[in-house]
């Protein structure tokens, strides 16, 4: 038998059409083991998002207006909030409709998801990406065949009308490998983990980092499995999150005094350093941005982020404009 996976859909209700594609893509997934859906809904009203669902969860020849205060998903009560009961028995998962009842934000959502799930695995999907076809089937036979407790996948970068996949190069991703890197494509929107092994930390200032912490004590646990094919689409340019400065040097902060391991490698750590001083450029913190390019260089003289900080810094570019650039190609800074 496969297999039950909750799946944790964190959103904060303003890009409701972005919302019910990537629903509508977890159910579209042709995995043949029980699947718990939780839309779990921050800062916002669930019975408004419960509606912007209608058409998802229930029938199509069913108004939305039929029902108030349940939420159903295949004839089951799922949540409060208004939705349409669905009048027949379906195969299809159950899905709910849940405010974030832990601390605000990211973790506390993906973590309001997880305490909400009794499933053995819990998959993550950020409310503007897409599964693509086979995801959950592919990651799964990989966790079963290795025993291993959390499986990632390569992505397809998506950025205005540019795709780009960006792949690991590996079937295995370990601590150095994420030391070293980032690794854009072990995204939160990949993971599929053993449920109990692990949850996001709400300390992290703004919910900046806090996928890039999870992968890293997931793999200091034991190697992440990875499945190097892009089976997930993630979408670039919609998220207030790559633009918030100060959040963003607060959470490599964060991220440097949580995992010290993160200083020592010089090509990760000079990485680090330059992402430290194009945000401060951003920000039109010159002198920071000096300082933290100077260091990047130091640790690093190969190292372009120390380059582009001061190309910045001098207003020779808009902080933007590079990012722009950089997303076109798949990358970030």
């Amino acid at each position: 038998m496969k297999p039950s996976i909750g799946v944790v859909v964190p959103t904060t209700g303003d890009r409701p059409d972005q919302l019910r594609a990537a629903v509508e893509a977890v159910l579209a997934q042709a995995y043949d083991g029980e699947l718990d859906v939780v839309v779990v809904v921050d800062g916002a009203d669930e019975r408004k998002v419960a509606h912007d669902l209608a058409d998802v969860l229930a029938p199509d020849d069913v108004s939305a207006d039929a029902a108030m205060g349940e939420v159903f998903s295949a004839g089951r009560r799922v949540a409060t909030g208004v939705l349409v009961p669905a009048p027949v028995q379906t195969s299809r998962p159950r899905v709910r409709v849940l405010p974030n009842r832990l601390s605000p934000g990211l973790p506390g959502s993906r973590n309001t998801g997880i305490s909400a799930c009794a499933t053995e695995f819990i998959a993550f999907c950020d409310d503007d990406d897409l599964w693509l076809p086979g995801k959950l089937a592919a990651q799964v036979k990989q966790l079963v065949l290795s025993g291993a407790e959390f499986a990632s996948c390569a992505i397809e970068v998506a950025y205005g009308k540019r795709r780009v996949s960006r792949l690991a190069g590996t079937d295995t991703v370990t601590q150095d490998d994420l030391s070293r890197s980032r690794m854009v494509m072990v995204h939160s929107s990949t993971f599929l983990f053993r449920r109990g092994t692990l949850w996001a930390d709400e300390s992290a200032p703004g919910g900046q980092n806090e996928d890039w912490d999870l992968a890293l004590r997931a793999a200091k646990r034991q190697p992440i499995v990875h499945v190097d094919r892009p089976l997930v689409r993630v979408t670039w340019g919609a998220s207030h999150y790559a633009t918030r400065w100060a959040d963003r040097i607060a959470g490599l902060e964060w991220m440097l005094a949580r995992h010290p391991e993160l200083a020592v490698d010089p090509r990760g750590a000079a990485r680090i350093y330059g992402q430290l001083a194009f945000h401060h450029a951003a920000l039109g913190q010159r002198r920071e941005a000096a300082r933290w390019a100077r260091r990047t260089l130091t640790t690093r003289p190969g190292e372009p982020r120390g380059p582009l900080a001061l190309a910045v810094a001098a207003g020779l570019v808009p902080a933007r404009t590079v990012l722009s650039l950089l997303h076109g190609r798949g990358r970030g800074i």
